[in-house]
């Protein structure tokens, strides 16, 4: 079997990220299936990239580049609600194309696309029945399965902002529908998630499969170093019995990382943090971070506070072996990848009830959920489980279990590849 993955961006040659990192990880997972992958995206942010993919993703993985032209004052490719709406569809009428030639030369026998990328594609099918009536090129009669993503350009990962988004993701939400239309399959990437994507894209329920983002845990477990975890220790003045509490992600608004603060401040203020030395560190760097700096002045943290940056996947990993608690308190979210990470450090994780977390966080099970944006709330959560040790310990095994069961590539690549089989006949 061959699939030709087609997507605007994968790690590590577009940078980290939700998007990056799903690709990246079914990739390998199919290629380890030994299914013949072929990838059609952008070119490498770093043109040295270009020549190493196998490298970097897999080594039997062939690449399709084609160019993504952007437009003046859009912003950074694929960052903005500008560049999305113009630049992306644009991309994804040329991207479905060059799927569609693979198709033809008989190097790609299921097309799998992300968000609206294989548009070109789907305008060649016009939809999954007439495709399966033959009333279209035969270029274009490989089955389609479509993930996608967030649908943040249907506001359903920013319910405050859905009215603006709507009228400015116009183009991209038609291309999105038109995809989806096409689609033989549509992948919601959480049980939690499924209510989104059939009233989204008004797909038929049978058309709709769930298959979780996943981790790959034996890349997680490769990642622990004990030598990686003392540099980290000196280098940050970390002392026994240090409370670390932990978080990743892009530093803005969307995040909640607002929220926290306030909630650290009443946690310290109520009392439950006396007589321990703690930090709160938050991986990720982004626009919102002299906003957190100076609410953190403002607040009294200054002193428990550590804006890491960005960090290799190392240090990442290394933090949270040296964590005692995961902290997620986002307003809005997808599936997130992050709270699978720290669950595969075996870290009981407090977060918001955003998205598929309630899928991967189950309270009484392995960790806390509270509302998003209540500060109250999160102070409460983060309270309780400081007051129990052997509690957090029990929680962050439980978790562990969640994701090698739920989770991991091992299953969530089965899944897919019995999706493809099935679309084969």
């Amino acid at each position: 079997m061959n699939v030709a993955v087609v997507a605007r961006a994968v790690y590590p040659l577009h940078g980290v990220g939700g998007l990056e990192r799903s690709v990246y990880d079914l990739i390998r997972a199919l290629a380890e299936r030994q299914i013949g992958v072929t990838l059609i995206a952008p070119p490498p942010s770093n043109e040295d990239d270009e020549a190493r993919v196998p490298d970097l993703i897999h080594p039997s993985l062939a690449a399709e580049f084609v160019p993504y032209h952007t437009f003046p004052l859009a912003g950074r490719r694929g960052t903005t609600v500008l560049d999305r709406s113009t630049a992306y569809p644009l991309w994804g009428l040329r991207a479905g194309r060059r799927a569609a030639e693979l198709v033809r030369a008989g190097r790609a026998d299921i097309v799998h696309g992300f968000g609206a990328s294989v548009l070109g594609y789907a305008r060649l099918r016009g939809s999954a029945a007439s495709a399966r009536q033959a009333r279209v090129p035969e270029r274009a009669r490989a089955p389609l399965v479509l993930n996608p993503q967030g649908l943040e350009e249907f506001g359903a990962t920013d319910p405050s902002r859905a009215p603006l988004k709507v009228a400015a993701y116009l183009p991209l939400r038609r291309a999105v529908l038109r995809c989806a239309r096409a689609a033989d399959a549509v992948i919601a990437t959480d049980r939690a998630l499924e209510p989104v994507v059939l009233g989204h894209l008004g797909i038929p329920r049978e058309k709709m499969h769930t298959i979780p983002n996943a981790l790959d845990l034996r890349q997680v477990d490769s990642y622990v170093n004990p030598a990686t975890l003392g540099d980290l220790r000196l280098f940050n003045n970390l002392v026994p019995g240090e409370r670390v509490l932990l978080t990743a992600g892009r530093l803005e608004a969307s995040k909640g990382f607002h929220i926290l603060m306030r909630a650290l401040a009443a946690v310290r203020d109520h009392g439950s943090l006396d007589g321990k030395v703690w930090r709160w560190v938050a991986l990720g760097d982004g626009p919102y971070r002299p906003m957190l700096e100076m609410l953190a002045g403002e607040l009294g943290l200054d002193a428990h506070v550590q804006f890491a940056g960005r960090v290799s996947d190392a240090e990442l990993h290394a933090w949270h072996e040296l964590s005692t608690l995961f902290i997620h308190p986002t307003l809005y979210e997808g599936s997130s990848l992050v709270t699978l990470e720290a669950m595969a450090h075996r870290r009981a994780v407090v977060a918001s009830a955003a998205g598929g977390i309630p899928d991967k966080v189950r309270p009484g099970t392995n960790g806390w959920l509270v509302p998003p944006g209540d500060p109250s709330a999160l102070a409460a959560a983060i309270s309780g489980a400081l007051s129990d040790p052997a509690r957090l310990a029990y929680y962050g095994l439980a978790g562990r279990d969640i994701v090698e069961r739920e989770f991991s590539w091992t299953a969530a690549g089965d899944a897919t590849v019995a999706l493809y089989r099935s679309l084969l006949g």
